[in-house]
């Protein structure tokens, strides 16, 4: 049996679960973290529509939203690498801060590009921490790395 790659991180956030929730399954809260250019549902089996640039179109469609715990996305249209992989985001709050359990789950392989949106992932993360923490994200529009 093949194993295929994934991606995990940990952050912790000062702030709550339900904050957290909002800021991942909202159009107000993925355009500060994520990308200014989005159209956001907030339905199981919806689909999410993200914008990177002119010709960088990411699409995902939910397929879990359990409020305050868990958020589960399918890649359906993006990077070819991208597509048919899922990814999630768990959250446990605890004394006052989230932990948020971050994967991006069943790459094909570890490529360069793997290890590009690994940190971008990070990256994604930190945005989240600031947006909830102090009000303002770094989504794509504002970043300079």
């Amino acid at each position: 049996m093949i194993k295929l790659a994934d991606i995990e991180h940990l952050q912790i956030v000062k702030a709550s679960a339900a904050d957290v929730y909002f800021a991942l399954t909202t159009a107000r809260g993925l355009s500060e973290v994520w990308t200014n250019e989005l159209t956001v549902h907030e339905q199981v089996g919806a689909v999410n529509e993200f914008q990177f640039g002119t010709d960088d179109l990411t699409k995902m469609q939910i397929v879990e939203l359990n409020p305050g715990e868990r958020i589960e996305w399918l890649c359906i249209e993006s990077d070819q690498e991208w597509v048919g992989t899922s990814i999630t985001f768990e959250l446990e709050e605890k004394k006052g801060k989230t932990h948020i359990t971050f994967r991006h789950m069943d790459w094909k392989e570890v490529t360069g590009f793997y290890r590009f949106c690994n940190y971008n992932w990070a990256m994604f993360l930190y945005s989240l921490k600031l947006y909830c923490e102090e009000g303002q994200g770094m989504p794509y529009q504002r970043r300079k790395f």
